[in-house]
């Protein structure tokens, strides 16, 4: 049995398709319920409460580990997590991480999952660990402006990254579940080009086949936005990538075809299955 946690987000839930229609048991957990693939099964748990994961973890043989916000939570010990995944008996870790590790290493949440990457390494557990850099599905923040108004609101319009598809980030984490070649691998995940929020505009117009403006936000303006939904501190790092990348954070990753014999999916595949959010 595999264990999926965040299994309802935009990874969670391809991974836990991918490993169902490959044959496996697989056992789903998030906070709250939800409906899974035939020949799954749901656990709701709180990773912010490594004990509630105890009955979604027995008999299990790995685990995929997706924090999100709990790895911030107050009071939340994500390394009691692979304890617990230890003593259940499970044999193997695919951590997602983050490629802020790498290219922006002294951040406070960086600092917290650097730390967690070197304690699954010393755990005695296999263990894969995986570091996307930014999301295609980050475009589903403009879905709202996109459908009411045929717009989209954004900063620095013509700086771009090589944002991937969560799709394909679910496809390596799958391998990496599955295949043992991968263990003691670490990957760092990106699209097939540096993309601009111009660009994105443009693709996901040509996939609604209408038209779509794009309008440029001033620094303090997607601040003040992105605060809603985040902490400050986020915010400003995030704005900061974004703004100013650096040439680690511009470079193509060879690692998803390396993995999957494939290149990755460009955004305009994710615009064209993801239409209907920005109908």
């Amino acid at each position: 049995m595999i264990v999926v946690t965040g299994a309802t987000g935009n990874i969670g839930r391809p991974l836990t398709q991918a490993l169902v229609e490959a044959g496996q048991q697989v056992t789903a957990v998030s906070r709250h319920t939800a409906a899974v693939p035939n020949g799954g099964r749901h656990v709701v748990a709180d990773l912010a409460r490594p004990a509630s994961l105890k009955s979604a973890l027995t008999g299990a043989k790995a685990l995929f580990l997706l924090l999100s916000g709990d790895l911030h939570a107050t009071g939340a010990s994500p390394a009691d997590i692979i304890g617990e995944a230890a003593a259940s008996g499970v044999r193997r870790v695919v951590l997602l991480s983050t490629l802020g590790v790498v290219t922006r290493p002294f951040g406070t949440t960086r600092i917290a999952m650097r730390a967690l990457e070197d304690m699954l390494r010393e755990s005695g557990l296999e263990w894969a660990i995986l570091r996307p850099g930014g999301f295609a599905s980050n475009a589903l923040w403009w879905a709202e402006s996109v459908r009411a108004r045929r717009v989209v609101a954004a900063p620095f319009g013509d700086v771009g990254v090589p944002i991937i598809d969560p799709a394909d980030i679910a496809a390596v984490a799958a391998a990496c579940l599955l295949e043992d070649r991968h263990t003691g691998g670490v990957y760092e995940l990106t699209g097939p080009e540096v993309i601009t929020p111009r660009q994105q505009t443009e693709a996901i117009a040509a996939a609604l086949g209408s038209p779509v403006r794009f309008h440029e936000l001033t620094r303090d303006e997607a601040k003040s936005a992105m605060t809603q939904n985040m902490p400050a501190e986020l915010a400003d790092d995030t704005l900061d990538i974004l703004g100013s990348p650096s040439p680690a954070e511009l470079r193509v990753s060879p690692d998803v075809q390396r993995v999957l014999g494939r290149a990755p999916r460009p955004f305009a595949d994710w615009a064209a299955r993801n239409v209907a959010a920005f109908r």
